[in-house]
């Protein structure tokens, strides 16, 4: 297994995760909802900050492997999937849309590793969609995490809209990334070898 920054950078993403979601059940010590809110949302920001910060520096460095290509969806998915189910455990997200959410993120990553095997892995490379669907997702989340006020202004119906348009666009996403790979779908699961 490799080990460089953009690596490590990864592997801190994992490590956070358990404090995003941990703040909520950890003794609050006198602190208020809103200020554990804050605490895991600002945990949630610097973890998804390490996702961009370590494919940058993995391009500019070359420091590109097959681990990290292997470990950062990962990580991404598992961040993604803890925050969700504190915020459906909050009733600041419904069940379905957290479903609708990690189930295309298991199906789209299914997809794309059995499109990998079969040599068809550009079929279902990130579109500009999947990367919309991402920012509204990543910026929807620490919002609700947060769910206080920014400026006298309440940001969870913000956090709700993003949240909606996360869910939509993963919808959207997965149909069209199906799509690209249905041809290939059908050809290979014709073919008997």
């Amino acid at each position: 297994m490799p080990f460089n920054i953009p690596i490590f950078l990864t592997w801190l993403r994992v490590a956070l995760i358990p404090l995003v979601v941990g703040v909520f059940y950890l003794p609050n010590f006198g602190f208020s909802r809103t200020d554990i809110g804050l605490a895991s949302a600002l945990v949630f920001i610097i973890a998804a900050a390490t996702d961009w910060f370590d494919g940058f520096l993995a391009r500019r460095w070359n420091q590109t492997s097959a681990f990290g290509a292997f470990l950062d969806p990962v990580a991404d998915k598992l961040m993604v999937a803890g925050a969700l189910l504190v915020l459906v455990n909050l009733d600041r997200v419904s069940p379905i849309i957290a479903f609708i959410i990690i189930g295309r993120e298991i199906t789209i990553s299914a997809l794309r590793e059995w499109m990998a095997q079969i040599g068809a892995s550009k079929s279902v490379a990130v579109s500009s969609l999947g990367k919309i669907k991402t920012a509204a997702q990543m910026t929807a989340i620490p919002l609700l995490l947060y769910n206080g006020d920014v400026l006298g202004v309440n940001v969870e119906w913000l956090g709700h809209a993003l949240m909606l348009l996360a869910t939509v666009l993963t919808v959207w996403s997965m149909f069209y990334y199906l799509r690209k790979a249905w041809p290939l779908m059908k050809e290979k699961v014709g073919d008997p070898s």
